[in-house]
């Protein structure tokens, strides 16, 4: 087993319980230490969620021979757990993403988030938005990604996983992913869609948007947005209900929440965008969808 992260590794980070700079990050290992592009963090509202009591921490998943990295969560000493794929946003698996597995472990799931940007770069060492977008994100083909969390399955079957019940949740970038993969994947019994993009052109890499597949959701999703969110409009969000009652009973299912005052990335808790009482409620009823769909 690997050794579960240690809190000192996280409070190395937050010296004084200040702001965290540049030159303090150093990121050893996937999940450990925050994305340099998002630095630096308002250490004063960051979660912690200690890994006592659970198996935590980075590993590999093999994708038809390479190495894929991952960080994962889940109870010590038990198995047949429900699983839940947690997909990053833009900045890959750094410390907040891991957090989220932890917290998702503390609840009784094994919690994985799969390095899906591996093969374009590394996301976590990009100091500039723009260049990560252009440079690794816009390079990343919805193919490939598809692949990566099947396999991602595949190996949660392996480690005491019941991928029978099964669920993926994401955020920014990856609650677009997670409304392709309800699409894509009918193993998946829930999806919970933390303010991911709707609407879109299709390109080679990104043929198809989830507006495109809402009709044929495999799976109901909860979709959790910010009323504020400048690069998600109310409109789109009405396009896609739309879209979903005319689709499968899955689709027809699957239900927003909107928070009128929340802009993007509300649940983001190391970044200025942070809305605690929204975050606290959308996690809540992201719990409750989980438990709702049979995942739990």
């Amino acid at each position: 087993m690997d050794d579960a992260v240690d809190q000192s590794d996280f409070d190395s980070l937050v010296p004084g319980r200040g702001e965290l700079s540049r030159r303090a990050f150093v990121r050893t290992s996937v999940g450990c230490g925050f994305a340099a592009a998002v630095l630096p963090v308002a250490a004063q509202s960051v979660i912690s969620t200690p890994a006592d009591g659970l198996v935590a921490g980075p590993v590999s998943i093999d994708v038809a021979g390479v190495r894929m990295p991952a960080y994962r969560a889940a109870p010590a000493g038990r198995t047949g757990l429900p699983v839940v794929l947690v997909v990053s946003e833009i900045f890959g698996v750094h410390e907040h993403i891991a957090d989220v597995t932890r917290r998702l472990a503390r609840q009784g799931y094994l919690a994985i988030a799969p390095e899906l940007l591996v093969r374009q770069g590394d996301a976590a060492r990009y100091t500039d938005i723009a260049r990560l977008m252009s440079e690794v994100i816009a390079k990343v083909p919805d193919a490939q990604v598809m692949s990566d969390l099947d396999a991602t399955v595949a190996w949660a079957a392996t480690q005491g996983g019941d991928v029978k019940r099964l669920a993926v949740t994401g955020f920014c970038w990856g609650g677009r992913i997670t409304w392709l993969y309800a699409a894509h994947q009918p193993m998946v019994r829930a999806g919970v869609a933390w303010y991911g993009r709707l609407i879109g052109n299709g390109t080679e890499l990104t043929p198809r948007h989830p507006v495109d597949l809402a009709g044929s959701l495999k799976a109901p999703v909860l979709g959790l947005y910010g009323g504020q969110d400048g690069g998600i409009p109310l409109a789109t969000i009405e396009q896609m209900k739309t879209a979903l009652a005319a689709g499968s009973d899955p689709a027809r299912r699957s239900i927003f929440m909107v928070y009128p005052d929340a802009p993007h990335a509300f649940h983001a808790d190391y970044r200025p965008s942070y809305r605690k009482e929204a975050a606290e409620d959308g996690w809540r009823r992201c719990l409750e969808w989980f438990q709702a769909q049979g995942v739990a």
